[in-house]
């Protein structure tokens, strides 16, 4: 059996006080995260994150052209000309996160955010089919939450201050 080592009692303990010199040559330090991701991990999240921004950038020309059909959408809701602005800007930001691979993991917060935004309007007060769409509206949203949300989980430990709960 592996004898135990002697440890210091709680009334000794010091703490650290690193000089400024310690400082200096820790603050000019570059951190920069392990790559823990597969191949297959790397490919997918690029695939997923081409395909939302893609989406997301080719709906703000209606957003901010005010096309009739953003119009419609938005005066239905109550929220008309605002929220279109705030719903473009957000997925503007979004788009750019997706694409910097830095804020891959804003990015797919911002793109689940707005994409359930979209989908719970749809089913509340505007339905699944919009002037005659047939449902591509709808359907561009789930497929935009789907991957928005898979970006968000692959890039999770990346999120500032998160803390998994268990070791998925």
């Amino acid at each position: 059996m592996k004898a135990s080592r002697h440890l210091e009692k709680l009334e000794h303990f010091k703490a650290w006080n690193p000089s400024a010199a310690e400082l200096l040559v820790a603050e000019d330090r570059v951190y920069e995260p392990a790559d823990t991701l597969t191949r297959k991990q790397h490919i997918v999240s690029w695939v997923c994150c081409l395909i939302a921004a893609a989406i997301m950038i080719e709906t703000l020309f209606f957003k901010f052209t005010a096309a009739p059909e953003s119009v419609y959408i938005f005066k239905r809701m109550g929220t008309e000309p605002w929220m279109r602005w705030v719903q473009g800007l957000w997925e503007l930001t979004a788009s750019i996160g997706l694409l910097l691979p830095r804020l891959r993991w804003a990015g797919g917060i911002l793109t689940t955010g707005a994409m359930l935004a979209a989908i719970l309007s749809h089913m509340t007060w505007l339905g699944y089919s919009i002037q005659g769409d047939h449902g591509l509206l709808f359907s561009m949203a789930l497929v935009t939450f789907t991957c928005g949300f898979t970006v968000m989980w692959t890039y999770r430990h990346h999120i500032p201050g998160y803390v998994p709960a268990t070791m998925y």
